[in-house]
């Protein structure tokens, strides 16, 4: 069977010049539309790469309105489609006037069918290598996948992750050490997910959101008429994670009084409930998370001891993203793609002023601050590609933001310079070997020498 031939949208109200095209282009599936009607169901039926689109449409043939507002829909409903405008109504200004509004290129009336035919092609030929790059951006952030839904290429992360993978399966409690925003809830859910308990609930509490007089009912539950308010008998968290796992968050915000019960939920493995008599037997795994320093807290006395090695069977430490360098550039892609999706389909990607400057900066809120950075870059950006200035880092920022280059970085560490360069260059050899400023051979010499890996 033979494959099955490009479909080119062309939307033009002329019948002789309809049937020219028609005609002239016999190695694609010309569809043709008269107006905006039948070209906007056009574009949702057959979804073409490529659209020629008549600006001079019904009801003002003469002008230029109507065809403007068919660009519109078509950068609105399928912004990576290939639109090819005509018009032979003042031609410079709405030649410019269409580029701005995601037109991909233009010519002016009368039609020349051989150029045009050349503009077309090559439109096709473009749509095929941008979404093949974006098919391969994909499958190479699931690759870079580990623990289910964390995205890292980093080997400090990869290894934290393979720790939790090892621990998932037992029933010890695991201390997440780590800053705020690297990441410490979603590695949490990755262990339950990984372990025997993931048809069991995940619940999640953070401890220093709560006033501290409600901290104790809220993990432990309370019975109706135990306190001003308790009009029904509540369970606790522990309680509703029976059979599954809770997460402890800010855990050394735990007031001591509520540090003696919860240690002796960890050693007994049973409750109360405030303002109850029946003990219940509860069996729940502990993972908690904190950014505070235990150790010092408990030379101070704010924190028990006894309760810290009870909570901390298995210590695993989180770095932070200025750590896990390429990450940074690996996870603003995948931000990207949900964000554009969600609030502005038309943004396809990142600027190289961009890619750059995310790269360069140290990102002390670490993930969620580059979460919240692209979201906003997202929702700022007036084109198809967000640039430095959408993730308004200031002026100093975008100035240290250099491309990199191996003789100018000469004082820090090849390994370092060479994952930047890798995660700037999603893993392209030749890409990453200009950007470094060396030769392909001498690259893969690095690479092997250092163990990394494209």
């Amino acid at each position: 069977m033979a494959d099955k031939k490009p479909t080119l949208l062309v939307i033009e109200d002329d019948e002789g010049l309809q049937a020219q095209l028609k005609w002239a282009y016999d190695d694609f599936e010309v569809v043709i539309a008269g107006d905006r009607d039948s070209a906007i169901a056009a574009l949702r039926s057959e979804a073409p790469a490529v659209v020629t689109l008549d600006l001079g449409l019904p009801p003002d043939p003469d002008g230029t309105s109507e065809g403007f507002a068919v660009l519109d829909a078509i950068m609105a409903l399928k912004p990576d489609t290939k639109v090819i405008v005509a018009s032979g109504h003042g031609a410079r200004e709405s030649a410019l006037q269409a580029i701005e509004r995601g037109a991909y290129d233009f010519y002016q009336k009368p039609v020349d069918i051989d150029a045009l035919g050349l503009i077309v092609r090559r439109a096709f030929n473009l749509h095929a290598i941008e979404a093949e790059n974006r098919r391969l951006v994909a499958s190479s952030s699931e690759d870079k996948t580990v623990l289910g839904r964390l995205i890292t290429g980093a080997p400090e992360m990869v290894k934290v992750a393979r720790t939790i993978e090892r621990v998932a399966s037992t029933n010890v409690s695991v201390m997440l050490l780590g800053a705020s925003g690297t990441g410490k809830e979603l590695l949490a859910q990755g262990l339950h997910e990984a372990s025997n308990r993931a048809d069991k609930p995940f619940v999640a509490i953070n401890c220093a959101a709560i006033p501290e007089n409600l901290l104790e009912s809220e993990l432990f539950g309370h019975e109706k008429g135990a306190f001003t308010g308790a009009v029904k008998t509540t369970e606790g968290k522990i309680e509703s994670a029976n059979g599954g796992t809770l997460f402890l968050d800010e855990v050394g915000d735990i007031p001591l009084p509520l540090q003696v019960k919860l240690l002796r939920f960890l050693q007994e493995r049973t409750i109360e409930r405030i303002g109850g008599r029946k003990t219940i037997s509860v069996d729940t795994r502990i993972v908690c998370a904190t950014h505070q320093d235990l150790e010092s807290m408990i030379a101070a006395g704010t924190f028990r001891e006894d309760l810290f090695y009870r909570l901390a069977e298995i210590v695993i430490r989180i770095p932070g993203l200025a750590e896990r360098h390429g990450d940074s550039v690996l996870l603003s892609k995948a931000f990207l793609k949900r964000f554009s999706k969600e609030m502005n389909p038309a943004v396809t990607g990142f600027a190289p002023d961009a890619l750059s400057a995310i790269d360069g900066h140290d990102w002390p809120g670490n993930v969620r601050e580059l979460e919240n950075r692209v979201k906003r870059a997202v929702i700022m950006a007036d084109g198809k590609l967000v640039n430095a200035v959408d993730l308004d880092f200031g002026e100093s920022e975008e100035e240290a933001a250099e491309v990199l280059n191996l003789k100018a970085a000469r004082e820090a560490s090849d390994r370092k310079i060479i994952r930047h360069a890798l995660a700037r260059s999603e893993g392209n050899i030749s890409s990453t070997a200009k950007l470094l400023g060396i030769s392909r051979p001498t690259l893969y010499d690095l690479l092997k020498q250092y163990d990394l890996h494209a």
